[in-house]
């Protein structure tokens, strides 16, 4: 993790004698709050990574979790799904995976001597995408409609995907053979990419200590995760998120850290406008979980990296010195004034 990354942090309690729209305030936060807290039952160690899914839960963004095997990438998902009382499905992308596979096909009935739809796994709230770059471009194509317009089109005819809908997909960053890099147009449709780490000594201990105690991460109810949030308590969160303001001088913030990425020497892509409004709505949202009406620059730098690393792409010779997108966004960060 770097410094950009969102702090720990749990929303403050509603005192008493608030107004009842304030007290809702605080209860979609809380109950979103809880998330942690229950995920935490199956998965040690990965506060940041969860608060990351949550932001993007608000902002109806996907997430492109990436991490070596081993790091519990599925599990969390899991885990988020049981806590969130959401229907989810889990795609396994091999690379022999057809787009019909995903999005559903028609199927003749001889009985009706007709053909109907028959719904694929994308039709589901929270759907795992596992090891997506192992799968060839035309499948990984076939998700960017759902992804973008959240409705998959079969025989010329658009079904609209349930609300809420949400693409998580893995990666295997150290294992390049017979995978796919994902294109830049898809990278671009991911709201935020979370970088899941290894865990700390006592956190890889605590994971030793639950298994040799029963731990099953196959049967997470006998693990005590159950729901904590439903979709209403998301949909009201959702609403709080929309009401949180943004200057017209943080606005331009944002808009002067996308520029600079264009700008970079050693960046060839640099972030599009699109990247600018998912960090806008990133940032509304961690203002929000952090108990606030109002967005900072600060909650612009915290998800900075999340928002913006993976839609950057650096030139050839750069990468060879050692440049990464994090590293140039540290240094657009260091030098791009901050409005006071």
């Amino acid at each position: 993790m770097n410094d950009t990354t969102p702090p720990e942090g749990t929303p403050a309690e509603a005192p008493a004698g608030t107004p009842a729209s304030s007290t809702a305030t605080a209860d979609a936060r809380d109950a979103l709050g809880r998330l942690r807290t229950e995920v935490g039952k199956a998965v040690v160690g990965q506060d940041q990574i969860v608060t990351g899914l949550v932001i993007a839960l608000l902002c109806r963004g996907h997430v492109l979790l990436e991490g070596v095997p081993g790091v519990a990438k599925t599990l969390l998902v899991r885990a988020l799904a049981a806590s969130l009382d959401v229907d989810t499905k889990r795609v396994q992308f091999t690379p022999d995976l057809m787009p019909g596979d995903v999005t559903g096909s028609l199927v003749y009935d001889a009985r009706t001597a007709a053909f109907s739809f028959r719904e694929g796994p994308l039709f589901t709230n929270l759907l795992l995408a596992d090891e997506i770059n192992r799968t060839p471009p035309k499948t990984q194509s076939a998700l960017l409609e759902a992804m973008e317009e959240r409705q998959v089109t079969v025989d010329g005819e658009g079904r609209a995907l349930p609300d809420p809908f949400l693409v998580i997909a893995t990666q295997n960053p150290v294992e390049y053979e017979g995978t796919y890099p994902l294109p830049e147009a898809q990278l671009d449709r991911f709201m935020v990419k979370l970088t899941v780490p290894l865990p700390t000594r006592e956190a890889e201990a605590d994971v030793l200590r639950r298994h040799a105690s029963g731990f099953d991460p196959r049967d997470l109810a006998a693990a005590g995760v159950g729901p904590v949030a439903s979709i209403g308590d998301l949909e009201r969160a959702r609403e709080e998120v929309a009401t949180v303001e943004i200057s017209d001088d943080v606005v331009g913030y944002i808009v002067d850290l996308c520029r600079a990425t264009r700008e970079a020497p050693s960046v060839s892509l640099g972030v599009s406008p699109r990247g600018a409004t998912a960090l806008m709505q990133t940032s509304r949202a961690w203002a929000w979980m952090r108990g606030r009406t109002y967005v900072s620059p600060d909650d612009v730098k915290a998800l900075a990296t999340w928002t913006l690393a993976h839609r950057m792409r650096i030139r050839a010779e750069a990468e060879l010195e050692g440049v990464t997108a994090a590293t140039v966004l540290t240094s657009v960060l260091a030098t791009v004034a901050v409005p006071r």
